[in-house]
């Protein structure tokens, strides 16, 4: 016989639906209210940077602020509180995300400036694709995951390549131009080289000499070039995952989350635990 659960134990349960869950109407409405308060924080912040509303609204904007950072200091309690593996939340992306986005606040008293990091906030918005059961999306991502993890080795040595020719240029620029042109060290002069490698071109520094004029035109259309390759390769390795994907088409879904059903008898999704119809 199973032992009655105790009123913590229900608090708990009760808890774990309304915060993890968004599958019931408590928490999908927690969801999206959690989601408000978080852009609201990012708001916050953001006025703040105003010179002119912060000292107009200093006062509103700091206490709402830690109005905002109580809750989420509540909530982190909470989604520890009622995890059967709370370990697991804590070192998972989310658990760390919702940590740092209620240490700016307390860090403040210790670190003058640090509330301005709580713009981290703005991360926490990732939980969007929860909360809108956008889990049809899921076989999309891991694709761009394993393209992504696939292309790595050869973005790595790309990189490398790009360097070694920012630091070869640089070089050359600085002994071609010297100070008197702006090129005041080997630094400054890779520093250009990869702002104009990128088309960025701030323009805060420029070559005057025909030479450097000559060497400054190869960069700019070398780095057209350059752009593209990380994209080529990504793109390349995301068609190939796209293709070795197996076509689950006339596989058994869930309804609601689109997840495939392999077992044939199953009447709940193993996702979300949504009633299956027959068929």
């Amino acid at each position: 016989m199973k032992a009655l659960k105790t009123k913590y134990d229900l608090f708990k349960q009760k808890t774990y639906i309304v915060i993890y869950g968004s599958n019931t109407f408590a928490g999908r409405l927690f969801d999206l209210a959690l989601l408000g308060v978080i852009l609201l924080s990012v708001l916050l912040v953001m006025l703040e940077s105003i010179e002119k509303l912060d000292a107009k609204y200093h006062t509103f904007i700091v206490v709402s602020e830690w109005i905002i950072t109580v809750f989420f200091s509540i909530e982190y309690a909470l989604r520890i509180l009622c995890n059967k593996r709370p370990l697991k939340y804590v070192f998972s992306f989310y658990g760390i995300v919702d940590l740092i986005s209620i240490l700016p606040m307390y860090l403040s008293f210790f670190v003058p400036g640090s509330r301005m990091l709580s713009v981290i906030r703005a991360l926490r918005l990732l939980r969007l694709f929860g909360i809108l059961n956008l889990v049809h999306f899921t076989g999309q991502e891991s694709q761009l995951k394993l393209a992504i993890k696939a292309s790595r080795t050869k973005i790595i040595v790309f990189i490398y390549f790009i360097l070694v020719v920012s630091i070869l240029l640089g070089a050359i620029m600085y002994v071609i131009e010297g100070p008197e042109s702006g090129f005041t060290s080997i630094p400054v002069s890779i520093y250009w080289c990869i702002v104009t490698l990128t088309t960025v071109g701030y323009g805060d520094i420029a070559p005057v000499t025909t030479l450097g004029q000559v060497i400054a035109a190869f960069i700019m259309i070398m780095g057209y070039g350059i752009i593209a390759v990380p994209t080529g390769i990504v793109t390349a390795e995301f068609a190939n995952a796209k293709r070795n994907t197996p076509d689950m088409d006339g596989k058994r879904k869930c309804p609601s989350c689109t997840t495939i059903i392999y077992n044939e008898d199953s009447r709940y999704c193993h996702h979300c635990g949504e009633k299956l119809t027959n068929g």
